[in-house]
């Protein structure tokens, strides 16, 4: 559908200028964060570390430190650790089939590795907070953005209000 259309490099070059920008570092508090909002009891990834043993690794100082560095690592070098993309496959059975001779009647279900997964939102938490603070997500498409409550709904609005 897009292959008759202009291309307007004018959008290309607004992102140019924006290439600049200092990143700032990740700090322990995203990582705390993060994890405080995950569920203990979903399966643990391809590393066997399930998110209340991470929970537990996090509050160690230097733990956390690492957690962080590598974080810092992804963005700095543009690259991302192939130990953190492997992941397990797992086929579940799907209840009450009279016949599990067909794919239809299976559940594939992905296992990422958890650690991967924190540094993962950790850093699109981060684009979040720059797409909205750098105008990359306009106000009339405020269902993509990730909050679920009405303390982030004033945070988030705070945020808009402090900015502008």
């Amino acid at each position: 559908m897009a292959q008759d259309r202009l291309i307007k490099f004018q959008l290309l070059e607004e992102v140019l200028l924006y290439l600049n920008i200092k990143q700032f570092s990740f700090s322990k508090a995203e990582f705390t964060d993060a994890i405080s909002k995950y569920n203990n009891s979903s399966t643990p990834g391809p590393n066997h570390i399930s998110w209340s043993y991470l929970k537990i690794i996090i509050k160690n100082d230097k733990c956390i430190m690492n957690f962080v560095n590598i974080a810092n690592s992804y963005i700095n070098l543009s690259h991302q650790l192939s130990y953190f993309k492997k992941s397990t496959l797992i086929i579940i059975f799907k209840p009450n089939k009279s016949s599990y001779n067909t794919s239809k009647t299976f559940w594939p279900i992905v296992i990422l590795n958890t650690v991967g997964k924190l540094i993962k939102k950790v850093i699109s938490n981060r684009i979040q907070v720059y797409s909205i603070a750098l105008n990359f997500i306009y106000l009339t498409q405020m269902d993509g953005i990730k909050q679920q409550s009405t303390i982030d709904t004033g945070i988030f609005l705070t945020y808009f209000i402090h900015t502008e």
